[in-house]
């Protein structure tokens, strides 16, 4: 599933998602990422949710780098799309990506792709499988914060 470019260009990612497995791999890749409500498009002709946002590093946070990529995500095999708490109205608001889930239907391999982002807002993907691409879109750049969430009794991340 992983692979990465030439180390001489920017060591951009390329990750596709076939299962649920691979999807929570995505998840953690993407978690914290920004994502313009502007930069999400349905396009149902070619059945495809797309997104751009600008994705937290972590594998670089753990050696001391607090950086920042462009990365655009896509998922196949859309049927249908529905928001929750998302201000489609206002193009130039942000959201916190905080994971995708997948829920199977009863009739595999069919179900629900969630994007679940800080405050509540959701996103649910109905598809006929998983299949998700990630790819990284250009060179990265440094940041001051580090996100960080409020943790439930639990120890689970509090939207």
């Amino acid at each position: 599933m992983f692979s990465r470019r030439s180390p001489r260009r920017s060591a951009g990612l390329k990750l596709q998602a076939m299962d649920a497995e691979d999807l929570s791999c995505l998840s953690a890749l993407l978690q914290d990422a920004l994502v313009r409500v502007g930069d999400l498009a349905f396009l149902p002709e070619q059945r495809r949710f797309a997104l751009i946002g600008s994705r937290f590093d972590w594998a670089a946070e753990a050696n001391g780098k607090r950086e920042r990529c462009r990365s655009g995500v896509h998922f196949e095999g859309v049927r249908r799309v529905r928001h929750r708490r998302v201000a489609r109205d206002n193009p130039d608001a942000f959201l916190e990506l905080l994971a995708l889930t997948f829920e199977p239907s009863q009739e595999p391999p069919g179900g629900v792709v969630s994007l679940i982002f800080a405050g509540g807002a959701a996103i649910s993907l109905e598809v006929e499988c998983v299949e998700a691409r990630l790819s990284d879109l250009g060179p990265r750049w440094r940041v001051a914060a580090c996100p960080s969430h409020e943790l439930d009794e639990n120890g689970a991340a509090r939207s």
